[in-house]
């Protein structure tokens, strides 16, 4: 599905100019610019769209930093989407970490500085009882909405308002990654207040400033967007992003059963982690049944990719209790052990009779694991001592250091490889170049989402899935893993290379599609071709 022509209510001259959906700028034809009243607004050269994006590229690449380089590229987003996806498109291993992570972690700490052009929509507690009208106000119908409250940005914490960097971003990579039509997608910014007191005293900062709404009255409030959203766009898929630990568990559990609704921090990162954990296992033989798993971390992403691993060990024949001891979880205060005061509910699941251990690599040392994956934002957690003595237990450790940005990952790729003298296997959640040890040239992937999420909403928005189910993610895993080559493996790659982004998401989406048609969760008939079906939905940005 390429991007729509001119409809027949289409605006012209300066106002077809300044709409982003519709805007060719200088591409652009003589018959064009005749019909459409755009002569004398534009000169006289027609470029082509080829054209067009180099002269982009050139721009791009002279700037200073990667800050500059996302505003510039958000720019491009705000006159002319059709080019901007072009250049995400063909460009995708240089341009995703400029406009998702590592930068939009930047780009949201300095938002209210580089804030240009409203995108998406902003909901304030002020808009109690006025949800549904202001709803009514976006122009497009929706099919895909990504929601955050902005409490819980990357591993950067409560960035209220500044946070809608997160949903703009994630809704580009479902365009450039899986090819939702960008008229068809949503975001959303929940602005509840912020309890970080920079902010409340920034000059620049763009939302709320007031203390963070809690207890029933924000529960009211994002009630009111839920029922909202779904009447004003029925059938919406609606996509949890960057909530707090406290929020994120209870709102997907609230509303799952009922809505087509899914969190990408709990269900997104757990795919692609067991994914990675698959693709690991192929190179050294074992059975996933067989490792043992300690996570760095104790929130929505630890538990959510615990939870799907303890399915996928179950699936391989182990009892619940059997699955569930092979998963190990720490927090702060040390490896989460049972009858240790104050757990949460979802720590609970993963509390194992154990005596208390204090620290990472004394736990490590104890309990023998196979694998160790960091998603709790602790920088450098990953100390050559952890890494050394992964090294010494295992002939190909695991070693996952999932935490973005950059500066929160727990180890460098150099530093993973140096310090198990190149056995380990080893996924990261930024982008690392490259590392050269002893002859041997090893190349990381990220264990990004981006491999995930985008498949997933492909296939449930066509398919027209009344509910995101766990099947679909574990669905969702194994066809990222599989999609994954023998060359990949050989140098240390346990992800597709990026530039296949789009191939793997309609894989994905298929898959997803798939399961939504087996268990009666489907609008209409399975089509005979799946994939075909799929690819036939996804939007190419072209003139």
């Amino acid at each position: 599905m390429s991007a729509p022509t001119l409809p027949t209510f289409s605006p012209r001259g300066l106002a077809l100019l300044r709409d982003p959906l519709l805007n060719k700028g200088t591409g652009f034809t003589e018959q064009e610019r005749d019909a459409l009243g755009l002569r004398g607004f534009l000169p006289a050269g027609v470029m082509s769209m080829q054209a067009q994006a180099e002269r982009i590229l050139v721009n791009l690449r002279s700037l200073s930093n990667d800050l500059e380089k996302y505003v510039a590229l958000n720019a491009l987003h705000d006159r002319n989407e059709a080019l901007f996806f072009r250049v995400v498109c063909d460009n995708i291993d240089e341009i995703q970490p400029l406009i998702y992570t590592p930068t939009v972690g930047l780009a949201c700490q300095k938002y209210g500085l580089i804030f240009q052009r409203p995108r998406g929509l902003f909901i304030s507690a002020n808009d109690r009882g006025r949800i549904a009208e202001i709803l009514s106000n976006w122009p497009y119908r929706a099919k895909l909405i990504v929601v955050t409250d902005g409490e819980r940005i990357l591993g950067l914490g409560d960035l209220g308002a500044n946070g809608m960097g997160i949903p703009v971003g994630k809704l580009s990579l479902y365009s450039a990654c899986a090819g939702i039509h960008p008229e068809e997608c949503l975001p959303v910014m929940l602005d509840v207040g912020t309890n970080n007191e920079e902010l409340l005293n920034d000059p620049y900062y763009i939302g709320l400033r007031q203390k963070r709404l809690g207890g029933d009255a924000y529960d009211s409030f994002v009630d009111e967007f839920m029922t909202a959203a779904r009447a004003a766009f029925p059938g919406v898929l609606i996509q949890f992003e960057d909530f707090a630990n406290h929020a994120a568990f209870k709102l997907l559990h609230k509303y799952r059963d009922d809505a087509c609704v899914f969190n990408d921090d709990i269900q997104g990162t757990a795919a692609v982690a067991l994914a990675g954990l698959f693709s690991a296992l192929r190179i050294t033989g074992g059975k996933l049944a067989d490792q043992t798993v300690l996570f760095l971390g104790a929130g929505e992403a630890a538990t959510g990719i615990a939870d799907l691993v303890v399915s996928a060990m179950m699936a391989e024949g182990l009892s619940e209790a059997e699955a569930l001891r092979r998963n190990w979880l720490t927090d702060s205060r040390g490896l989460v052990i049972k009858g240790r005061e104050n757990l949460h509910g979802h720590k609970l699941r993963y509390a194992h009779d154990q005596a208390p251990i204090a620290d990472f690599l004394t736990a490590i040392k104890t309990l023998k694991p196979t694998a160790i994956v960091g998603v709790a934002a602790v920088g450098g957690a990953f100390t050559p001592e952890v890494l050394q003595a992964m090294a010494e237990l295992n002939e190909r450790p695991i070693i996952f250091a999932l935490s973005n940005p950059t500066s929160k990952a727990e180890c460098s790729a150099e530093a993973a490889y140096r310090y198990t003298q190149g056995r380990a296997l080893f996924a990261c959640g930024s982008p690392y170049d490259p590392v050269k040890l002893d002859g041997t040239t090893f190349v990381p992937r990220q264990g990004n989402n981006s491999y995930i999420f985008p498949g997933v909403g492909l296939g449930a928005i066509a398919s027209g899935a009344r509910l995101v189910t766990d099947e679909m993610f574990m669905a969702a895993a194994h066809t990222l893993a599989n999609c994954v080559t023998g060359a990949d493996l050989e140098q240390g790659s346990l992800y597709p290379a990026l530039p296949r982004i789009r191939e793997v998401s309609a894989h994905i989406g298929a898959a997803v599609a798939g399961v939504a048609y087996q268990n009666g969760l489907a609008t209409g008939p399975a089509p005979n071709d799946l994939l075909g079906f799929v690819e036939s939905k996804m939007y190419d940005a072209r003139y």
